[in-house]
């Protein structure tokens, strides 16, 4: 029996499972969760009698080889370059929808954390490059840029409502700039000798998407390959093979094929009173089927993709990507000067960047401060910048040589850890004064 008062789709057992379980992966911070259990577990693993084998796993080949064509990489390389691809873009799709359809239309809004962005890249770099003059490893500088957005973002998540939502997009926006700067970055400045050729397949392959997308064709399968040819050709161009996922992103169409007055008239077709036929090759059937299309173009390629893709980011990509590189067997000769330049850049260098260009901005005009956001919540916020992680793994894998890896990853773990506990008890402090007031 159909209760009128609650309409919805009929209740099955497995809604006991999917349905928590779908709301677990709505909250960004469980995301971050798990890549912390992730994380321990690599280097827990990797310094334990079964750490060869750990390792040994994450080099070993595979692929493909068709006679002088060879698709052949190790399991990190796919992991790093060919899964990570998915993770920016994702990262491009919330930039795009943020700046379309988000709260970061307004230019004032959007330009605090852009600010704030640009010095928590110019600050730590240059700490990094000052701290390491004349060191082994200065190249590494792109490894202090960004922001690991799912740690902060489960970081906020234990204060609850306490934390005010103009926080939250502050350091969204500021970590989505920050990734954005560390994907150029790793784009110019840590790819191979360019491959003029490969690059003007790709740029023919960019083509045949916005063409396809000019004329209207909606299938996500032939967008899939093509976004498949141009990985392969930013992977043989010079270019890091991730690029493609930035390109993609900011390609994606904002714009909604079926609005809601023609919504309303297919649904209105199928839920007429009339007796309905859904089985068969019939008309009803047939309208059935036009009105799940509609529903699902009613919402814009771009939110679609992002609701398709982000849960398997959060939950799959990026856990598996701690687990490639997070495993790293320590000794006491790793405390390098390198990790040294990563732990001040990223633990001073970040907040004290964040927090002068955010000030410059604000004293300027050119940015405001949104609802709710304090001078004492945006300080306490800054010192959670300085978690790098994601990202700064990522840059490390290309800028250092095997001799000063490890050195630069303990660097990485010291200053995330010690961000996040600064970051906390700075959050608790102001959400306790908050309280009191």
């Amino acid at each position: 029996m159909i209760d009128p008062a609650s309409p919805g789709l009929p209740h099955e057992f497995a809604d006991r499972i999917t349905k928590p379980f779908a709301q677990f992966l709505k909250v960004e911070a469980a995301a971050g969760g798990m890549l912390l259990v992730a994380t321990i577990a690599a280097l827990t693993v990797a310094n334990t009698a079964w750490s060869a084998c750990f390792l040994a796993f994450w080099e070993m080949q595979i692929g493909l080889q068709l006679g002088s064509l060879d698709f052949t990489r190790s399991t990190g390389h796919w992991i790093n370059d060919g899964l990570m691809t998915f993770f920016f873009f994702v990262v491009s799709l919330e930039m795009k929808r943020e700046f379309a359809l988000g709260e970061l239309r307004n230019l004032r809004t959007a330009a605090l954390p852009f600010a704030a962005a640009l010095g928590g890249m110019i600050v730590p770099i240059s700490i990094y490059i000052t701290v390491l003059a004349g060191e082994p490893g200065a190249h590494g500088w792109g490894t202090v840029m960004a922001t690991d957005t799912a740690f902060v973002i489960g970081a906020l998540a234990l204060f609850g409502s306490r934390v005010p939502h103009s926080l939250r997009l502050f350091l969204i926006a500021l970590a989505i700039f920050d990734d954005i700067g560390a994907i150029l970055v790793v784009a110019i400045g840590y790819g191979d000798a360019w491959n003029f050729a490969v690059i003007a397949l790709a740029l023919l392959v960019l083509g045949l998407i916005a063409i396809a997308a000019r004329f209207g064709i909606r299938s996500m399968p032939i967008y899939f390959l093509l976004g498949s040819a141009l990985w392969l050709c930013l992977d043989s161009s010079g270019f890091h093979a991730t690029i493609a996922g930035v390109i993609l992103g900011l390609m994606a169409p904002t714009r909604i094929w079926v609005g809601v007055p023609r919504l309303r008239a297919i649904l209105g077709n199928v839920l007429d009173p009339r007796d309905h036929e859904w089985s068969g090759d019939t008309s009803d059937r047939r309208e059935l089927v036009e009105a799940g299309r509609a529903i699902s173009e009613s919402l814009s390629p771009l939110e679609r993709l992002e609701m398709m893709l982000h849960p398997w980011v959060g939950f799959a990509i990026m856990p598996l990507f701690a687990l490639a590189n997070a495993g790293v067997a320590f000794s006491a000769s790793d405390f390098q000067p390198i990790s040294v330049a990563i732990f001040v850049a990223l633990v001073f260098g970040k907040p004290i960047g964040v927090l002068l260009f955010s000030w410059l901005a604000l004293r300027s005009g050119l940015a405001r401060l949104g609802a709710g956001l304090s001078w004492s919540f945006l300080t306490a916020g800054a010192f959670l910048t300085g978690i790098g992680f994601t990202m700064s793994f990522f840059i490390a894998n290309l800028a250092y040589p095997p001799t000063l890896l490890a050195a630069a990853k303990l660097g990485i773990l010291l200053a995330s850890l010690a961000s996040a506990i600064v970051g906390l008890l700075a959050v608790f402090w102001v959400t306790s004064q908050a309280r009191k007031a």
